[in-house]
């Protein structure tokens, strides 16, 4: 689950549909009547039981509880009546991944001056290359957001060759101000408030390879990333990576945060301040700035390749020729696993991370081995590994898919459910980007319901689930969070729960079943994901992204369009 902090009021909405077909719910509704009956909150809860129990020990890749998790997968799946998704008929599809456990010395070399750095409370570091040592020692260049978009005429590398060395990057994308309007932001620039890819921290370190660095830092400010740096500690103290046949040595050397006062000490000591150089980073005339530092690296790796599995399931569909057409529904299975040097729990049962993701998987699959008649296309379930770890299953499945993704018309994924009861409200993450929200809002209508878009767009949660790599490869994608809107309660309800959430419970060992849980709504939610699947493959008109979207040009291409 990537999403941290969320808002209490959604910035947009939508109710009617925009150029699907017409709405025909009340139909849709009758023919899913027995899928609909299906899905319970009995059932839900029993299967969030079963994987967040302590036996699974926190499903962590490559575990004894990866072990029996797997074949839990693999038992629902078959007792439904579907078969394996993967070419050979199996359920398994083997994901090899390489994990890293980095040991890290770093300091900055600032005129003959050593500032020592405490690693993970001033740091963290990670290298994705198949090597027990790496050391750097290197110039460091700030480079303002780390952007080379030129679509929008943006070039953080002007004039500056950055080729071994290392680089110094703010984190998110620009945002810059309204030329008519300072107290608004020019939504033709990196669309406004919200996050673009090229905010994300996967994008800085893509680039830092593509420009020849030695490494990338990143500063942490919590209020743009949207979580503490400690947040990252998962994927950084332990990291994995999808196995490369080159062992990934063409990569930057190291990927690494930097906690913000570190920044600030680092800069002032090399005669530069913070705040002016983000004001400087706001401008397209921003040029490289070389600091007069060094960053020193000396960085031990224990490295060994394990094997992880995502879990595949197909109903086929009813047409000998419209059989091949797919619309793919995603979770992950996996969470944090054990840590025995807690006191105490030890087990990161990851009840709504993301066992309860699963558990809707597997209702909304029984849902559909009980219709009258199975629809014309085929329908696969996926439950994915490795999500916590930079969404690694996903994007091996979306790289060597067991099916075309020209012949894949959607996604959809889920990543946590609605725990606190039924909504009048959806909400959307990414909102706008598909045709897949107004099939979405024309599922909702006839019940009085309506989609709502992400209160923090800025903080690019689109970019941090597992359908991501999906639509990175043209796929449209749907990804919906519980509303914000709770039938019955006060307006501050949702936001109330959702910070006890995060504060309390996030990748914690806490995350696990309370007595509070009212699952009307998840039901409900679940019903209607399964609705918008079923009006995709029931109808002629294949879902597309929108235009401006960055996943357009992708999706053309695979589909061989102009």
């Amino acid at each position: 689950m990537r999403r941290l902090l969320v808002g209490a009021i959604a910035t947009g909405s939508l109710t009617a549909c925009g150029d699907t077909a017409p709405a025909n719910g009340a139909a849709d509704d009758a023919a899913l009547a027995p899928a609909y009956a299906a899905i319970t909150a009995d059932g839900l809860m029993a299967h969030v039981k079963d994987l967040s129990h302590d036996s699974t020990e926190g499903r962590a890749p490559a575990s004894a509880g990866e072990e029996k998790t797997v074949r839990y997968l693999e038992a629902q799946f078959k007792a439904l009546g579907l078969v394996g998704g993967m070419p050979d008929g199996s359920f398994v599809q083997n994901v090899s991944l390489v994990r890293n456990v980095p040991h890290p010395e770093m300091q900055f070399l600032v005129g003959g001056r050593t500032l020592p750095l405490s690693h993970a409370t001033d740091y963290l570091v990670r290298t994705r290359i198949e090597q027990p040592v790496i050391d750097v020692n290197a110039d460091i260049v700030f480079v303002g957001y780390g952007v080379d978009a030129p679509e929008y005429g943006w070039n953080d590398y002007k004039d500056v060759d950055v080729k071994g060395k290392v680089l110094l990057m703010l984190v998110n994308d620009p945002a810059i101000p309204d030329p008519n309007d300072s107290s608004r932001l020019d939504s033709t620039m990196f669309k406004g408030r919200a996050m673009t890819y090229y905010g994300r921290w996967t994008y800085k370190y893509e680039i830092a390879t593509a420009k020849g660095a030695a490494g990338a830092i990143i500063i942490h400010e919590t209020g743009p990333a949207g979580y503490p740096m400690q947040a990252l500690s998962n994927i950084a103290l332990e990291n994995f990576d999808i196995k490369a046949a080159d062992g990934n040595a063409n990569r930057v050397k190291f990927e690494a945060w930097l906690s913000q006062p570190k920044a600030e000490e680092l800069l002032s000591a090399s005669g530069q301040d913070f705040a002016a150089l983000k004001r400087a980073a706001l401008s397209k005339d921003f040029k490289p700035v070389t600091l007069s530092a060094k960053a020193k690296l000396h960085l031990r790796s224990d490295i060994a390749t394990v094997n992880s599995r995502n879990v595949v399931a197909m109903l086929p569909g009813s047409d000998p020729v419209k059989k091949d057409e797919v619309v793919i529904y995603t979770a992950h299975w996996d969470h944090m696993g054990r840590d025995t040097t807690l006191t105490g729990d030890q087990v990161f049962n990851g009840a709504l991370d993301n066992a309860s993701g699963v558990a809707t998987l597997l209702q909304i699959a029984k849902g559909f081995t009980q219709l009258a008649q199975k629809p014309a296309r085929s329908v696969m379930f996926v439950a994915v590994t490795a999500e916590e770890k930079g969404l690694l299953g996903a994007k091996y499945f979306a790289a060597n898919p067991p099916v075309p993704l020209s012949k894949v018309l959607a996604n959809i994924n889920m990543d946590g459910f609605n725990q606190w009861g039924r909504t009048s409200d959806l909400v959307v993450i990414g909102l706008g980007n598909s045709t897949l929200d107004d099939v979405l809002a024309d599922v909702l209508r006839p019940h009085n319901r309506t989609i709502v878009g992400d209160a923090e767009p800025e903080k690019g949660f689109f970019y941090r689930s597992d359908h991501f790599e999906f639509a990175k490869m043209g796929v449209p994608a749907l990804y919906t969070e519980a509303g914000t809107r709770f039938i019955g309660k006060d307006s501050t309800y949702g936001m109330t729960k959702r910070e006890e959430y995060t504060t309390r419970d996030y990748h914690q060992p806490s995350d696990e079943i309370k007595p509070d849980w009212d699952l009307s709504g998840a039901v409900e939610d679940a019903k209607v994901l399964l609705a918008v699947g079923y009006r995709v493959l029931t109808t002629d008109t294949w879902p597309t992204w929108k235009p401006g979207t960055e996943f357009k040009a992708k999706r053309d291409s695979v589909l061989g369009r102009k």
